[in-house]
C-alpha cells in the first residue's frame, strides 16, 4: 500500500527529477498528455498548467494515490501501466519514477513508441540506485533473524532493475525514435532525525511494512537506523547528504 503523506514528505527532492525530465520535452501544443504513475497528482498538476489546452490523462495502480490525485483535481484513473495503450490523439507520454516497478518495461517502451503517431514524445525517469548503501542495508537486515522468515518472499530488487542510458537509447533508436538519454546523481541535502530512513519508508520499505505488525515494524526500523546512520552519517551542522542516481530518457517518434 502506498502512503501519499509519506511519499510527499520529500516532495521537493522527489519532484526535481520530474522538472529536469519535463524540461527536455519540446511539445508545443499537445492534444493529449498522459502521466503514467501519477502518484498523488502533485506533479500531474504541473502538466495541466504547462499545457492548459490539452487533455491530461493520469493513471496509477494505487487506490490511495488515485484518491489523493483526485483531491487535487486530477482526473486520475486506477489501472496498471501494463494494460495502458495510447489514444490516437496522444502526443506526450510521461512516466516519472514508475517503470522501475515493472520488470518488462523495456518491452512496454518499445510497444508505446510503435503505437504513438510520428512526432509524439515519450519521456521517462527511473531510479538507478538499487545497489546503493540504503538498499544494501535493508537487504542485510531482512536476511537476519527474526526477519528472514517473515520477509523471505519479498523480491528485494538486486542487479539490473533498470537499463543504462545507452541501453535505453539503443532500444528506442531501434524503435524509430530520436533519443536523448542521460543519468544524474543528485546529492540530496536532508535534515532531521534519521532522514534516509524516512525517505525510504515512503518507497523501498513499503513491501516490508506490508508484512509486519505495528510492533514488528517499529522494531525493524529501530534496527535499521544504525545501519543507515553508518552509511549516511550526519554532519556536524546537522545535514545528511544522500546521493541518488536517476536515469532519464526522452524520445520523439519518427
Amino acid at each position: 500500500m502506498w502512503n501519499p503523506e509519506a511519499y510527499l514528505s520529500f516532495a521537493d527532492h522527489r519532484g526535481r527529477p520530474f522538472f529536469d525530465l519535463l524540461a527536455r520535452v519540446g511539445a508545443d501544443a499537445p492534444r493529449r498528455v498522459v502521466d503514467l504513475g501519477c502518484g498523488p497528482g502533485n506533479l500531474t498538476v504541473v502538466l495541466q498548467h504547462r499545457w492548459p489546452e490539452a487533455v491530461v490523462e493520469a493513471w496509477d495502480n494505487s487506490p490511495e494515490m488515485v484518491a489523493a490525485a483526485r483531491e487535487r483535481g486530477v482526473q486520475a484513473n486506477l489501472g496498471d501501466v501494463r494494460g495502458w495503450s495510447p489514444q490516437p490523439d496522444t502526443d506526450v507520454v510521461l512516466s516519472n519514477a514508475t517503470l522501475q516497478w515493472v520488470p518488462e518495461h523495456p518491452e512496454l517502451l518499445t510497444r508505446w513508441a510503435g503505437a504513438l503517431a510520428a512526432g509524439s514524445w515519450l519521456a521517462m525517469q527511473v531510479p538507478g540506485n538499487f545497489d546503493a548503501p540504503s538498499h544494501q542495508a535493508v537487504r542485510r537486515l531482512a536476511d537476519r533473524e527474526p526477519w528472514a522468515p517473515l520477509l523471505h518472499d519479498i523480491p528485494f530488487r538486486v542487479g539490473k532493475v533498470v537499463e543504462t542510458p545507452a541501453d535505453y537509447a539503443a532500444l528506442l533508436t531501434d524503435a524509430g525514435c530520436s533519443v536523448d538519454a542521460w543519468e544524474t546523481t543528485y546529492i540530496h541535502e536532508l535534515t532531521g532525525a534519521h532522514p534516509v530512513l524516512e525517505w525510504i519508508t515512503g518507497t523501498a520499505l513499503r513491501p516490508v511494512r506490508s508484512r509486519l505488525t505495528d510492533e514488528q515494524w517499529d522494531r525493524f526500523r529501530a534496527e535499521l537506523i544504525p545501519l543507515l546512520d553508518e552509511a549516511y552519517p550526519v554532519r556536524a551542522d546537522g545535514r545528511t547528504f544522500f546521493p541518488f542516481r536517476r536515469v532519464f530518457v526522452v524520445a520523439r517518434t519518427g
